[in-house]
């Protein structure tokens, strides 16, 4: 039931949730329903929320920036597969599907020691 809050977040049309830290079981589950939690620093925070609900943030996942309404540029932590996976709108298991061919010709290369006792 963890991932209720990443998924309800999702569900309202939030593409990520920006803060000064985060518990790592909510990070996880939020980057496995393709909901960006960006870490900032104290200030940067600061400044966005004295900007108000109606202040717009440009967020460049392909080079990991946040731009903050006053022209702020500052860059955010994102691990590669995780990254990967969101620019390409795909989950785990999709980005496992996207090698079904290089799995598939893995395995007629190795056959596995059950196969092989038969």
């Amino acid at each position: 039931m963890r991932q209720l809050a990443p998924w309800a977040l999702t569900q309202f049309g939030f593409r990520a949730v920006i803060s000064t830290s985060f518990a790592d079981i909510f990070k996880q589950n939020s980057l496995k329903n393709s909901l960006l939690p960006i870490v900032v620093p104290a200030d940067v925070h600061a400044e966005l929320f004295a900007a108000g609900p109606d202040a717009v943030v440009k967020i460049d996942l392909p080079n990991q920036t946040l731009t903050t309404p006053s022209g702020r540029t500052v860059e955010f932590p994102v691990d590669n597969f995780s990254k990967h996976c969101l620019v390409e709108g795909v989950d785990e298991l999709g980005y496992i599907l996207n090698h079904e061919s290089d799995i598939a010709a893995f395995e007629a290369a190795h056959p596995s020691s059950i196969n092989a006792l038969a």
